[in-house]
């Protein structure tokens, strides 16, 4: 094993809290700061001759770095609390909550050198470097319940090797539930926001994303899927060093996918093109989706042109009833049938029979203007779009309605929320994208044939 060069000693790194005791102190710092930051808050604003609110004092930049802060610490299912909520809820959030639970998505700390060891001999044995000419124990990247690190072994790999923060599988949902409460009772959460469908969805995505053999299994399949499609570009799983906890993959090189945006109009267009494909014939072809739409689980090769997939830990069968019903929505889109939609958006249970007109009205109205992309032949433009806002707006004053309390199941839900990251990627990338073409493609193929 080659020891640390000074890079690696000079790196940030912060011990994972393993135990459920430790873990739950650091909640209990979490809601005293906030309980102090008030006091002191509220103090300066007395003396100033003001009478603040409690709201007030508790939605402050200071609070919300305090528990962004915590939640960082923690990592595992308290900080994808705070990341699922800030992709989620964003425009819902004070603007200091927002901009601090955002940095989430980036912010994982890496665990030192002796936690990473403690892992590795759980897992491998006594003796597991003697298999390694080099680890770096620097990791390339750090997030909420693991850490990738680069090594080569003596037979010649060079191998990605993500390693899962102790006791993240055996806290996920006592965490979930634990920072849910603290957020809503510190006064940080808006009272009328129902996360509790994103509470759900974090505890069994956890529970499947800290599964590494069930994720290597699917990083397989999905090379079998795609093995007709040489424009994707997917690690190659080594399973006689995978388990549970850590997971063994090929290095493959690539730059972030956000790095395209210098790239030329129509390398931004293709790599797009080429992520929408993929959902489309994951959902009505293989009906499996890796339904995390976080940007870093792809990365684009300059040199070969491929697009790059990492990450299948929270991929998921898509029924065959409900790929159906996802089909007839977006035809019924395309052919501006708006009885047609209706009734695909019952059949998936957007809304029931009892719904009140007006309601059915608005997630009409919602699901039109989500599907507008795929109505518009010739290729959308996503770089000129408001489309994200207009649909969170009239979300927003949808959900706002008392007497409408109607939730899409969890799978539909997690569609959405696919299609949706991949819209925000157009719009970051300023992509234009022919998803008209794409269904026409996939949705009636003998018509593509002709």
């Amino acid at each position: 094993m080659r020891k640390k060069d000074g890079n690696d000693e000079s790196a940030p790194t912060l011990a994972v809290p393993s135990g459920r005791g430790s873990r739950l102190v650091r909640l209990g710092w979490m809601a005293t700061g906030v309980a102090g930051g008030m006091l002191a808050e509220g103090a300066r604003q007395l003396a100033r001759g003001n009478r603040p609110k409690v709201s007030d004092l508790l939605l402050t930049p200071a609070n919300a770095r305090r528990v962004a802060d915590q939640l960082a610490k923690l990592r595992g299912a308290a900080m994808k609390v705070g990341q699922l909520v800030s992709m989620e809820s964003g425009d819902l959030l004070p603007p200091a909550l927002a901009e601090i639970l955002g940095r989430l998505r980036s912010d994982a700390r890496a665990m030192p050198k002796a936690q990473v060891t403690e892992v590795l001999l759980a897992n491998w044995g006594a003796g597991w470097e003697k298999k390694f000419k080099h680890f770096t124990f620097t990791p390339m990247a750090a997030a909420s319940i693991g850490q990738v690190h680069r090594a080569h072994t003596l037979d010649g790999r060079d191998l990605a090797i993500k390693i899962q923060y102790p006791g993240v599988r055996e806290s996920i949902d006592s965490d979930v539930d634990n920072v849910a409460g603290l957020l809503r009772l510190s006064g940080l959460m808006p009272k009328g926001m129902d996360i509790a469908p994103l509470l759900r969805d974090a505890k069994r995505q956890l529970h499947d994303e800290a599964d590494y053999i069930r994720e290597g299994n699917y990083l397989q399949r999905y090379g079998e899927l795609l093995s007709d499609a040489p424009q994707y570009l997917l690690p190659g799983l080594h399973a006689d060093l995978t388990t549970r906890s850590v997971l063994a993959m090929d290095y493959v090189r690539g730059e972030p996918i956000e790095a395209l945006l210098d790239a030329p109009q129509a390398e931004r267009d293709r790599v797009m093109t080429l992520l929408f494909a993929l959902l489309l014939r994951e959902v009505f072809e293989f009906r499996l989706v890796q339904t995390d739409p976080n940007f870093a689980n792809y990365r684009y090769d300059t040199r070969s042109h491929r697009l790059v997939l990492l990450d299948f830990g929270a991929t998921r069968p898509c029924k065959a009833r409900m790929a159906s019903d996802f089909g007839r929505m977006i035809k019924a889109a395309m052919a501006t049938d708006r009885a047609a939609l209706s009734a695909a958006l019952l059949a998936i249970a957007y809304f029931d029979e009892s719904t009140q007109e007006k309601h059915r009205h608005a997630v009409l109205d919602i699901a039109t203007q989500a599907l507008e992309p795929f109505c518009q032949q010739g290729g959308y433009d996503f770089g000129t779009s408001d489309l994200p806002e207009r649909v969170r707006a009239a979300g927003m004053t949808l959900g706002l309605e008392r007497e409408f309390a109607q939730l899409p199941p969890a799978d539909a839900m997690l569609l959405q929320r696919k299609f949706g990251g991949l819209y925000l990627l157009a719009i970051r990338l300023k992509a234009r994208v022919d998803l008209h073409g794409l269904a026409q493609a996939t949705l009636h193929p003998r018509q593509r044939a002709v």
